[in-house]
């Protein structure tokens, strides 16, 4: 595979100066995410072939007009008075690297692995004088044979996956139109209110307290283990055999009540357990939601919304997927508007010295299948042909993200990104019931379903 040419490294700062002694707080669910952060990659296929240089300069200069509506991405880190993080909106900028790569995207893509991949997208630890580091970096890497990448990493202290895929959306409609669509919307998460204040202290401590208080109190080792991801797309008819085999039937309409997400989950949580030894459970999990429809908060809210429940696996076992269905989707269920505000309250009140790995601890799902990915057109009408998620870095047991597919067979259509390490993400491979869906391998160890 042709490797990546790096050209040069360079500071990118928006349009519009940002209004002096502007500072943006921090919410709980920011800090509790300090440790992690985020790499994604878009790749497209341009039908009209370009001079070299010519699509990154264009890119170059859209994405400052679009950083007006970002002034917490071009600002620096700051500490408040009590020690916690707080963010000097200002003009310093993000860092843009652009590099090349000889052949076709479509050549890459037929070759790809997270090694490579992650060299699509640049990401630099946090300096050790923080008001110096750029929180935010974009990457654009032509293909000299036809094609682009293009990378985004970022603290998550900062975004989750539904704001970094925000944010690229937005650089693309500046891209193609000189307009955002849906500009960003940045204010506090809700606190509660006197009126809807939970005084259930029995309920305080259940569910998302319990799980979060027991990864602060109780960080679990870290793994140093090297880890692969592979990724694999399912269509509508896999997905629905899936729901069907998982679901228990709706008493009303004899339909599995189940989501893809849920179904998927499950399939993967038992097949997971498998690989690792587990005989008489299965490893605990760790599900990822999006909770800005349980807060009713806009779609266009930017910051950490991503809130993380335990399903213990105690009690079940590889052969019955059907029951680890029902643990998520009661898992899935507890995360409601008030456990969810309770939480918020908790970690705000909450003097966290050692910001847990919060995805250290267990095997990890998070639901990313209503990420709106393939809206980010930058030209015409070119969708992106593949996008790929990272919540680095992979130091727990190992990690599953279920996403949208581009241009799937309809609306169950899925593709779901295993991390793990190498030995267990063969064996998963070639587990007999992961075989029998056959779906199609995108990314990584791709010989071993030749």
């Amino acid at each position: 595979m042709a490797e990546v040419s790096f050209i040069c490294k360079r500071t990118v700062v928006s349009t519009k100066p940002v209004q002096p002694g502007k500072f943006s707080p921090l919410s709980s669910l920011d800090r509790v995410m300090e440790r992690n952060h985020l790499r994604l990659v878009f790749y497209y296929d341009f039908p009209t072939k370009r001079r070299s240089g010519e699509v990154t300069k264009k890119l170059r200069d859209s994405i400052s007009e679009m950083l007006s509506a970002f002034p917490i991405v071009t600002g620096r880190l700051l500490r408040t008075p009590d020690g916690r993080w707080m963010i000097k909106c200002n003009d310093a900028g993000l860092r843009m690297v652009e590099a090349r790569v000889k052949g076709s995207v479509f050549e890459w893509l037929q070759n790809a692995d997270r090694e490579k991949e992650l060299k699509l997208v640049h990401w630099e630890q946090m300096f050790h004088k923080p008001y110096f580091w750029s929180t935010f970096y974009v990457q654009i890497t032509e293909f000299e044979g036809g094609g682009l990448a293009i990378g985004l990493s970022c603290t998550h202290l900062l975004s989750d996956p539904i704001c970094a895929t925000m944010m690229i959306k937005a650089w693309a409609d500046m891209t193609l139109s000189g307009k955002i669509k849906s500009p960003p919307l940045f204010h506090p998460l809700p606190l509660q209110t006197h009126e809807n204040k939970n005084t259930n202290t029995t309920k305080l401590q259940s569910y998302l307290i319990n799980h979060y208080k027991s990864a602060i109190e109780n960080p679990s080792p870290i793994s140093h283990t090297k880890q692969t991801t592979i990724t694999l797309q399912f269509n509508q008819e896999m997905v629905r055999t899936c729901i069907a085999m998982a679901g228990i039937p709706n008493q009303h309409d004899h339909e599995p009540s189940l989501t893809p997400f849920q179904a998927l989950a499950a399939l993967f949580w038992t097949r997971i357990s498998k690989v690792k030894g587990m005989k008489t459970a299965l490893v605990d999990m760790s599900i990822c939601l999006d909770m800005r429809k349980v807060l009713d908060l806009d779609k266009g809210f930017f910051g950490n919304c991503m809130v993380y429940n335990r399903v213990l696996g105690d009690g079940l076992n590889e052969s019955k997927v059907s029951k680890a269905a029902a643990f998520i989707e009661k898992a899935v269920s507890e995360m409601d508007g008030d456990e969810v505000m309770d939480l918020i309250e908790w970690l705000e009140q909450e003097k966290c010295e050692n910001t847990p790995w919060m995805n250290g601890s267990h095997l990890i799902c998070v639901n990313l299948e209503n990420v709106d990915s393939y809206s980010a057109v930058f030209e015409g009408n070119v969708s992106p042909i593949r996008v790929s998620y990272y919540i680095e870095p992979a130091v727990g047991p190992g990690q599953i993200v279920i996403l949208p597919s581009p241009g799937g067979d309809g609306p169950y259509s899925r593709v779901v990104a295993v991390t793990l390490p190498e030995d267990e993400a063969e064996k998963l491979l070639e587990d007999a019931l992961i075989q029998k869906f056959a779906p199609t391998i995108l990314v990584g160890l791709k010989k071993k379903l030749s």
